[in-house]
């Protein structure tokens, strides 16, 4: 299983990608981060994990067509790619099993 460890950052990166689909783009991608985790992670701390996603074979990218508004810079989007959705699925199952097994686990008090 060695280099297809999903570290936290790294799977909330791939779930952001994933709820992004075709919009999926690196500061589309930090601003969705920022958004849901109150985390403010650099943009240099998503284009590591983008690279290591992608090494892993868990996300595609590709790059669009150059713009004005970016100084004719293009953008690179992602995509999940069929490993990066199984990956996604057993981390989730794994989640919820542990979860489920935490006896007379309540809720009661905590805020």
């Amino acid at each position: 299983m060695k280099g297809t460890y999903l570290g936290e950052f790294e799977e909330i990166v791939l779930l952001t990608i994933g709820v992004l689909q075709q919009d999926a783009y690196g500061v589309a991608i930090k601003l969705e981060i920022e958004k849901r985790t109150e985390r403010k992670p650099s943009i240099g701390a998503l284009h590591s994990a983008l690279s290591r996603l992608e090494d892993k074979g868990f996300i595609e990218s590709r790059e669009g067509g150059a713009t004005k508004s970016r100084g004719g810079r293009r953008k690179r989007f992602y995509t999940i790619t069929a490993a990066g959705k199984r990956t996604l699925v057993k981390a989730n199952e794994l989640r919820n099993e542990l979860f489920n097994l935490i006896p007379n686990l309540s809720f009661y008090g905590l805020s």
